[in-house]
């Protein structure tokens, strides 16, 4: 077994040129080795949902053949699962593949925030929700890593868009990226701890990602406790001794030895600590105990058979009137689109996977039902008669008891590397949809889709929706599993969709312009921003049907201190067929100083239930479940006041909810000449002292007219304050006023 961990004594045999040779790829997808040190060379390679391992020509962006990998469902459908034992199992198999094609680490899970719908790379990431993503990319990571290969959570951080991804400046203030950007990643590191970590392209705050010493040593190491490699995304490197000097361990793709001649220089030239080329050599070289060799085998038809289970707890059925769906055995059915005999199932880019196989829904369909007529309907590359093919659909819509049309998304729409310009589906399929809905005596529209699309111009004139998002290589067989009742739909939306591209909150500030990108919506994402603003969407977050109904009663929230609370709730199936539900908790508040969302995911939970069955759901609400962030004291508060605990249907409609008042946290704010006269009065201790000394030592209160004066002054800054009003104060007892706020700054 070759030796790979480092001590001081092999670390200090090591050459500067060895040592720094540790530090970049030796070509796309492998490190270099040291023979003569025991350190192997190891493969990452691509894919969150499936293994890209590539045979022979090399990229990152999914152009070359990889070795055939089962592509299990990606993250936009695992969010709408809700369920992080899906996650888990995905996780597990991947790295059974992964072991079993020699790879010792996976690049993903992706859990950046979808920001916009509009993002080309959506389909990688699971949620507009922080803590949804969180716990499902934990659940993967550490199932995964049980299996042997390591993980690489990414992209860190504010990577939100394809737009001038490799340059872009995500400029943002520190409160939305502690509340929105950063805590699926903390969540990650802290909980499943991965492997790696890889840095975004992108610039944040003017600085690029890779050579952050904020982002990657102040708050992944130092804060979040991160001990595992800092990886570059492929290419993000501007600057390889700065980016070393920050945090950032392992430069991929290699250099040709370019990045190590640079590090070797910087340090000779008393530009760079060696400490931290040691830090990293230690670091990297630890990761070189992850498996590397090949070890065992998968069974392709096991773990397809896996993906066609977990694609079908993904899917979300969106509408269902009068009972339109399931279908049963004898229904006449027109199926009616491309996306049925060809079908998308996966995103456009570096984590596209050469698929074991590949399960059509048509012939899906076909094995459900004896009565079964096709058209195409449409062509995905654009050729042929536009209406010709529309009205051969109707046609065959006409003489069938139910039309299903699948419409969707191509690659050429969205992709990794450029970020889509509508939500809209193409023209030609939303004519195709009215067409056939106009014609058949009922109509289900399946999508196929990365991210959101609109429902508008089509979505009333059908009778059910399934947005089946991108659900991996069995995808199509899940589809017919749950069109015909062999499984009881029970995803829920992992994002909003909205009425028009318009109503999103990021919508006048995406993709930027000049080189940045600003988050003006600041932590109002998603539903958070819906939801406080009152503004209506089609669909909202949390959404989703069953063929089965469920009731939510019996709430009691106990608090188990001054800054959390236990929450039970018991969920009755009252319909006729097993199904699962999911128990969303949400708070709400106005407590403190900031602007806080209507509501905010803070639990949740997929329970499933038999017909009639009841159970009791208790979920924890951690501080967390109750803190904003404070950028002045540069930590999390939980302000003393009332908390309201709400049961969500989804993110728009309560169905229970109970209030409770915490103790929270005692924070008294500090207080210089800088600070406002507003907040000097505010400060229990200063300001009564202040208000003495401004009235002479008479009473605390002053007269309605010098109130006013002093509520008309409560934005300037003391100092100015002072100055504009003539006030002087003796130099000694400005020094205690200042004192009692609790700065030790200049009295002057």
């Amino acid at each position: 077994m070759a030796r790979t961990d480092l001590d001081a004594l092999t670390l200090n045999a090591l050459t500067l040129e060895q040592r720094a040779s540790l530090l970049s790829g030796r070509d796309f997808w492998t490190t270099k080795a040291l023979e003569e040190a025991g350190i192997p060379s190891i493969t990452l390679c691509d894919g969150p949902h499936g293994v890209r391992r590539e045979a022979g020509g090399t990229d990152h962006l999914g152009l070359n053949e990889s070795i055939p990998a089962t592509c299990f469902p990606p993250a936009v459908a695992v969010g709408s699962s809700w369920d992080p034992e899906v996650a888990a199992r995905i996780g597990a198999a991947v790295g059974r593949e992964g072991r079993a094609l020699g790879v010792a680490v996976v690049l993903g899970p992706g859990v950046n925030i979808k920001r916009s719908p509009l993002c080309g790379r959506n389909f990688e990431y699971y949620s507009e929700d922080p803590l949804l993503s969180g716990v499902l990319a934990a659940a993967h990571v550490a199932a995964l890593q049980a299996e042997g290969p390591g993980a690489s959570v990414k992209h860190f951080a504010a990577n939100n868009q394809e737009t001038e991804r490799m340059r872009v400046s995500a400029d943002v203030d520190e409160r939305t990226l502690r509340e929105i950007y950063f805590p699926a990643f903390e969540r990650v590191v802290t909980q499943a701890r991965p492997a790696t970590v890889m840095c975004s392209y992108n610039r944040v705050n003017g600085v690029h990602a890779s050579q952050n010493r904020w982002l990657l040593t102040d708050v992944l190491r130092r804060e979040w406790g991160f001990t595992g490699v800092v990886v570059s995304d492929w290419g993000a490197v501007q600057d390889r001794v700065a980016a070393l000097a920050a945090g950032l361990d392992l430069e991929m793709p290699g250099t040709g030895g370019a990045s190590d001649r640079r590090i070797v220089d910087a340090v000779r030239a008393g530009e760079l600590d060696e400490a931290a080329v040691n830090a990293s050599v230690r670091r990297v070289v630890a990761l070189t105990r992850r498996h590397s060799g090949v070890s065992g085998a998968f069974d392709a038809d096991a773990h397809h058979a896996l993906a066609r289970e977990l694609a079908a707890e993904c899917a979300v059925l969106l509408k269902n009137d009068d009972g339109t769906l399931p279908l049963s055995a004898e229904t006449r059915i027109a199926v009616i689109g491309e996306f049925a005999a060809t079908p998308r199932f996966q995103g456009g880019g570096s984590s596209h996977i050469n698929a074991t196989r590949v399960d059509a829904a048509l012939d899906a369909i076909g094995a459900h039902a004896s009565d079964v007529a096709y058209a195409q309907g449409f062509t995905l590359d654009g050729s042929g008669d536009a209406r010709e093919l529309r009205e051969a659909a109707a046609e065959i819509a006409a003489s069938a008891d139910v039309a299903v049309v699948f419409a969707g998304l191509g690659e050429r729409e969205e992709s990794e590397g450029f970020d889509r310009e509508t939500i809209d589906l193409p023209a030609v399929q939303v004519e195709l949809i009215r067409a056939v809905a106009a014609a058949a005596r009922r109509t289900v529209v399946v999508l196929s889709n990365g991210g959101v699309v609109s429902l508008e111009g089509w979505h009333d004139d059908v009778d059910a929706v399934l947005e089946g998002w991108l659900l991996g290589q069995a995808g199509g067989s899940a589809v017919a599993d749950l069109l015909f009742g062999v499984v009881n739909p029970s995803g829920r939306l992992a994002e909003s969709i909205p009425v028009r591209l318009q109503d999103t909150p990021s919508y006048l500030n995406f993709p930027g312009e000049a080189g940045h990108v600003r988050y003006g919506e600041g932590v109002m994402v998603g539903y958070r921003y819906y939801e406080t603003v009152e503004l209506p969407v089609r669909y909202p977050f949390g959404h989703g049907l069953s063929y089965t109904t469920f009731a939510t009663d019996g709430l009691t929230v106990t608090r188990t201190g001054d800054d959390r609370a236990t929450v039970t709730v018991r969920v009755t199936n009252t319909g006729d067929r097993a199904g699962k539900h999911v128990v969303q908790v949400y708070v709400s508040t106005t407590a403190g100083p900031v602007r806080r969302p209507a509501r905010e995911l803070r639990a949740f939970a997929k329970v499933s239930l038999a017909p009639g069955e009841s159970r009791l759901v208790t979920l924890h609400l951690d501080r967390r479940a109750f803190a904003y962030y404070d950028v002045r004291p540069g930590r999390w508060v939980v302000a003393p006041g009332d908390y309201t605990i709400q049961i969500g249907e989804n993110a728009s409609s309560v169905v229970a909810e109970t209030t409770i008042s915490l103790g929270g946290d005692t924070v008294v704010p500090v207080v210089s000449l800088d600070s406002t006269l507003g907040e000097w009065l505010s400060h229990p201790i200063a300001g009564p002292a202040l208000l003495r000394v401004l009235t002479g030592g008479q009473s605390a209160r002053p007269e309605e007219n010098g109130e006013n004066g002093l509520r008309m002054a409560s934005s300037m800054p003391m100092g100015r304050f002072l100055s504009f009003a003539g006030i002087d104060i003796p130099h000694a007892t400005l020094r205690e006023l200042v004192a009692l706020g609790g700065s030790d700054g200049p009295a002057t």
